[in-house]
């Protein structure tokens, strides 16, 4: 792949706490081999891969490399993620070290290992933000394929680009946060590896000239920030934790889950016409029920209060709002 081109700002994508994101331009493939491809397809076969390398013409190869003009401010995101701080404590350090530099943003890939529900995929998509990069995401417990990383071959029926190379050509961003959750979850019920991408990936060199099964084109990936989160660290193999930063994250302690209980509950508040009929803060009774809450429940028990208390015509949420404990878990994640 060629060099980036001059910096630019992206005007419109300014990050939270007002920093600006500046950006290379970067080419993530080459668009005299998608044309080199495209010229050797048969006329009438291969529609899916035909669209797909016209896509990649009409889009052009440069996409946004991006990083923070300078240190970004990350004081909100160790009050709001309290069990994150030494995976934080990792970031700033990576950030610290390009950012008042020519250097790209350089960030060595990370597993987060902890319980359902303590919050890893919200931090995912926390470190997205902010960056003002991209996302894309991957859940490996619902794959259908093993190839849901690396594409599948055009020659089988229903084929398609795996997400990286989607990703990557889709997207506006050359290096953009790409979330592979539960990792641990990736069996070996598939006709092969679906893990087995990842070893190429992970690694700098070898992820510069990645190339999907499914268009046969080389992609830069090397410039992908890779956030991985599981359960359990024995069911991964060594290779890939091998290329990883590990990261053990524990379930807030009660201090900490009552401080997360409050900020949900004045996001909440802030973020509705209807959150102005309520107290500014919650009493103690409710956060320390909150407190015994996974993150990630704590949004669906505030909301299930809050419409609780509307129906009994109260302004202040009471805990005989709050749902029931030990109801069956949601499978999705902490969210704002």
């Amino acid at each position: 792949m060629s060099h980036c081109t001059e910096l630019v700002p992206i005007a419109n994508e300014a990050s939270p706490r007002g920093r600006i994101p500046i950006a290379h331009m970067r080419p993530v493939y080459r668009l005299d081999e998608v044309e080199r491809r495209l010229g050797k397809l048969p006329p009438r076969d291969h529609e899916s891969l035909r669209a797909t390398y016209e896509r990649m013409l009409e889009k052009g190869a440069e996409r946004f490399q991006v990083k923070p003009s300078g240190l970004p401010a990350m004081s909100h995101l160790y009050d709001e993620l309290p069990n994150f701080h030494e995976v934080l404590d990792d970031l700033r350090r990576q950030l610290a070290l390009c950012s008042d530099s020519r250097d790209a943003l350089e960030i060595t890939p990370m597993l987060l290992l902890g319980p359902p529900g303590v919050g890893k995929t919200h931090f995912a998509r926390e470190v997205a933000q902010l960056l003002g990069t991209g996302l894309g995401f991957v859940s490996m417990s619902s794959m259908t394929a093993g190839w849901v990383l690396s594409g599948a071959s055009s020659q089988w029926k229903g084929a398609r680009p795996g997400k990286v190379f989607e990703t990557l050509v889709d997207g506006q961003y050359a290096n953009p946060v790409m979330v592979v959750d539960e990792i641990d979850k990736a069996g070996g019920e598939h006709a092969y590896d679906p893990l087995g991408s990842l070893y190429s990936l992970l690694e700098h060199d070898t992820a510069g000239s990645f190339t999907d099964e499914f268009a046969e084109v080389p992609v830069d990936a090397s410039q992908v920030i890779w956030v991985a989160t599981a359960n359990d660290a024995r069911q991964i193999p060594d290779p890939i934790l091998n290329r990883m930063n590990v990261f053990e994250v524990a379930m807030p302690d009660e201090d900490a889950a009552r401080k997360i209980a409050a900020r949900l509950y004045r996001s909440i508040r802030d973020h509705h016409d209807w959150g102005s009929r309520f107290a500014p803060e919650p009493g103690e009774v409710v956060l320390e029920a909150l407190g015994r809450l996974a993150p990630r429940e704590m949004r669906r028990a505030l909301m299930t209060a809050f419409g609780n208390a509307k129906l009994d015509g109260r302004d202040v949420i009471e805990p005989r709002d709050l749902p029931e404990q030990g109801g069956k878990r949601s499978p999705i994640g902490f969210m704002h």
